[in-house]
């Protein structure tokens, strides 16, 4: 199935905005993020505001798009089935926090920052696929 130019356009546009949403926001610099977690010592809250106004303009998009029939470029939208707040939800958190917290990198921004051009950043990502490729390979 190949993607017309349309699609491909805003899929390129939106993947620019949301990169340079982070860097603006700060989310590509690790130790903002791990000042934005460390909250019994120095806090910086400032990232609660981007991720706030992140959340507010998902939360206007999520609506307007439950509002329509079907997306513009596909026959039916994907929305998430599952409900169930089960043990692989909690522990797929639990590390996903863990890591967070350690590295100061979360998966968006870490593919940001390799794109800047950060070595730190391009070891998190391999590490991570291999993460993910070891998750896939265990649940066969």
């Amino acid at each position: 199935m190949s993607m017309n130019i349309e699609v491909r356009l805003v899929g390129l546009g939106s993947g620019l905005l949301l990169g340079a949403g982070l860097m603006l926001a700060g989310m590509t610099r690790p130790e903002k993020v791990l000042a934005f977690l460390d909250v019994a010592g120095e806090w910086d809250p400032s990232l609660a505001f981007a991720m706030a106004g992140a959340i507010g303009v998902f939360a206007i998009a999520a609506f307007a798009a439950r509002a329509r029939l079907r997306p513009l470029w596909a026959e039916a939208f994907q929305w998430p089935e599952a409900a169930l707040v089960d043990a692989p939800l909690v522990l797929g958190s639990a590390l996903f926090g863990i890591g967070w917290g350690i590295v100061g990198y979360c998966p968006g921004p870490a593919i940001v920052s390799v794109g800047a051009g950060s070595i730190p950043a391009a070891w998190f990502t391999v590490a991570m696929g291999v993460g993910m490729v070891a998750y896939r390979l265990s649940r066969r």
